[in-house]
């Protein structure tokens, strides 16, 4: 066992990075802040805020069957993935404490009683079943985070730099852990027949619920209602550009029987991006602490 573990690359050993943003020194009036678009600043800005708590609730699945877990190896990928995860939460937090201040409604998602109502939910479920639906949001945020790190399309949005920071940040170390929760399932005797029920009722619920919440969040905005033809054109633009080209197609590889994550090759790109942001003059080398 050591020996194998020995033979693992560096990135099968995720690894918390001690960061921090700078969200504090952002200009507060500028409140469409991916490419002046409303409809696109009002996605990223529910995924931010759904983030801290989802984040959390990935942990505690994990940690639910801790003492299950006997092999060395996967032990240390499950502390690297639980530092992680818990740096995503704290990092989006201050994201969006900045996006509430302008505005967005999102502070429900991360409210103490949205929290209680998540907690309520994973006790009513098996250990198994909750961690089912974490492996399978995982390879929900490590194909979003292959299409932000390998599309030069989406790179060449103009946002603002500290939020493309945090994102490609994140994407970055969804890759590096994009296996473990889906490990662990099948480390705990998870059944090949909960993993794909699980993803298959995610699956179904994908476009409908993202089309609502964000519909909800774009129809409270008073500069979008007043401007209803730039939010069709920007809606549009959203659905057919290149974070949705194509993307129901990828989440679907999970379906398949025998699907394990690494069945795509994102080692590349991680190298990549890892020189990118954190090599000897990474771009985020001077926000780690």
């Amino acid at each position: 066992m050591v020996e194998m573990a020995n033979a693992l690359p560096a990135q099968a050993y995720p690894k918390a990075r001690r960061i921090r943003f700078r969200f504090d020194q952002r200009d507060t009036h500028d409140k469409y802040f991916v490419e002046n678009d409303m409809v696109y600043s009002h996605f990223v800005a529910g995924m931010s805020g759904a983030f801290p708590a989802g984040e959390e609730s990935f942990i505690r699945s994990v940690r639910r069957v801790a003492d299950r877990v006997t092999d060395p190896v996967l032990k240390k990928r499950v502390t690297g993935f639980v530092g992680q995860e818990a740096m995503h939460g704290r990092e989006h937090r201050k994201l969006n404490d900045k996006l509430v201040e302008l505005g967005y409604p999102i502070k429900w998602l991360d409210s103490p009683q949205a929290i209680e109502r998540t907690q309520r939910l994973e006790r009513r479920l098996s250990p198994e079943v909750h961690l089912a639906m974490t492996a399978a949001a995982e390879h929900y945020t490590a194909v979003l985070a292959q299409r932000v790190l390998g599309s030069d399309e989406i790179q060449a949005i103009p946002g603002d730099p500290e939020v493309w920071n945090l994102l490609n940040w994140h994407a970055l170390e969804e890759l590096e852990h994009k296996s473990v929760a889906f490990d662990v399932f099948r480390a705990v005797g998870g059944s090949e027949a909960t993993r794909i029920g699980v993803m298959l009722a995610m699956y179904s619920l994908t476009l409908p619920l993202t089309y609502v919440s964000l519909a909800i969040a774009v129809g409270r905005d008073p500069n979008a209602r007043r401007q209803p033809v730039r939010v069709a054109r920007e809606t549009y633009r959203l659905f057919t550009g290149p974070i949705f080209r194509g993307l129901m197609p990828e989440l679907a590889k999970y379906l398949r029987p025998g699907f394990h994550p690494d069945d795509i090759d994102t080692s590349r790109l991680l190298d990549r991006w890892q020189r990118q942001l954190f090599g000897a003059d990474g771009e985020l080398v001077d926000h780690l602490k």
